[in-house]
């Protein structure tokens, strides 16, 4: 039996993530026949995992101090992105509140951001090809298509009846891994890039340039610094899962470069949290992280505090590591305790700068972001659209760009704007 002729759309995005959608929903509403092609078994899968479930969807204030290139995020998000969102967000159903300037949906769950995106683009007759992985693309000039060949499942993917989505999206998962695969072939007047970390293979099928990727935002590891008063070999280990609210400062050279406060969660390899994730930023190997474990105080304060504590529990000297009780985690205290030797001044400074070296981020695995990916050199950033040697109209947002930024909702924002601006210039682009 004859295959049936290819399905021609007038824009295809490469992924169906945050910035794929909000791409997609853009070209649809720009008037463009749109399709979104997503490897995964559906689309806006990764929101889910954001904001530990509960979707951080931006920031009350986008500085572009916290983006990586500083100039070129204010470029693509405009001067009121703050503003553009808000409007963006009522116009997809979704309803927003603020937690110390993080913005979340209502529900402060990630599946109603996904649900109300999804819905959005079925409304706009957008076409979801789920299942399929991009193999090659080229563009003829002749009749002004890009040709997208990708490995699609044979027959329509079943999953039998779960208890819940989850369970369902894994057995879809699984059936796809098991399933037949065919090339099916896609026509498309322009074509967006939205793989979201991982951008290479696309790189390679549209001989692109591409920076090599590494994870950000993740955890530390580290170890005490050498001759950093009270902390030994076990420090950490004896510290494991102990919480604190504190300074982080990066120091290099014996200078400060950077520091943010935040809650800190000591682990046996090192530091986390959502402060040591945005260091996890600026890090390099052999840096000195000094923790304050007051931040409020200079240390002259906090040495005299100390000394007027004594009147109420006692000198320190006598009392050593429960002497903190009340105000540190016990092993915290200990640590303190052994740096001062019943010495105030001693105490005051060691709890003002716990030392550690850093050696390098871990647990890789669970990093909210990848650094590297599309440089901007080959990136109109007014229209998001890419040099390509095959010259068809191709554009690029999100992840897949060398861009990365703080914890607090900035991803997601870049995510959003920058979709919004590829989606729309690549409808204007159509019949160039």
């Amino acid at each position: 039996m004859a295959r049936s002729a290819p399905e021609t759309y007038d824009v295809a995005v490469i992924g169906g993530g945050a910035s794929g959608l909000a791409a997609a929903l853009a070209a649809a509403r720009a008037g463009a026949r749109t399709a979104v092609i997503e490897c995964d078994v559906a689309c806006g899968l990764p929101i889910l995992a954001t904001g530990n479930g509960r979707c951080n969807l931006s920031n009350e204030r986008l500085r572009p101090a916290c983006y990586r290139h500083p100039v070129i995020a204010r470029a693509v998000m405009g001067e009121e992105p703050e503003a553009r969102l808000a409007g963006w967000f009522a116009s997809l159903g979704i309803w927003t509140t603020s937690d110390e300037g993080r913005l979340y949906p209502l529900s402060k769950r990630a599946e109603s951001v996904r649900d109300a995106l999804v819905g959005a683009c079925r409304r706009a007759g957008i076409a979801e090809r789920c299942g399929h992985r991009l193999m090659h693309a080229a563009w003829n000039p002749a009749d002004g298509l890009w040709k997208l060949e990708a490995l699609a499942p044979s027959s329509p993917l079943h999953a039998p009846r779960a208890r819940d989505e989850h369970a369902r999206l894994r057995a879809l998962r699984r059936a796809l891994s098991t399933s037949p695969m065919r090339t099916e072939t896609i026509m498309a007047r322009a074509v967006v890039l939205a793989p979201g970390g991982g951008s290479e293979a696309l790189c390679q099928v549209f001989k692109l340039p591409h920076l090599d990727e590494q994870p950000v935002l993740c955890p530390i590891a580290c170890t005490p610094a050498p001759g950093a008063d009270g902390l030994g070999p076990d420090t950490l280990a004896r510290l494991d899962g102990v919480r604190a609210d504190a300074r982080l400062t990066l120091v290099r050279g014996g200078t400060p470069l950077w520091s943010e406060d935040g809650e800190v969660l000591f682990r046996a390899y090192g530091l986390s949290g959502i402060a040591a994730f945005n260091l996890s930023r600026r890090i390099e190997r052999d840096d000195i992280i000094d923790i304050d474990l007051f931040p409020a105080l200079t240390e002259d304060d906090l040495r005299q505090r100390f000394r007027e504590r004594a009147g109420a529990v006692g000198e320190l000297a006598d009392r050593g590591t429960s002497w903190f009780d009340g105000m540190l985690a016990p092993q915290l205290g200990r640590i303190i305790a052994l740096a001062a030797d019943g010495s105030y001044g001693k105490a005051a400074r060691a709890a003002k700068a716990l030392a550690f070296r850093a050696r390098g981020v871990t647990e890789t695995r669970s990093a909210q972001v990848r650094r590297g990916g599309i440089p901007f050199a080959a990136v109109d950033t007014e229209t998001m659209r890419l040099s390509t040697p095959q010259g068809g109209p191709l554009f690029a947002c999100g992840e897949a760009l060398d861009m990365d930024a703080d914890c607090g909702g900035y991803n997601l924002a870049w995510a959003w704007l920058s979709g919004m601006r590829a989606g729309t210039a690549a409808a204007r682009a159509i019949g160039e």
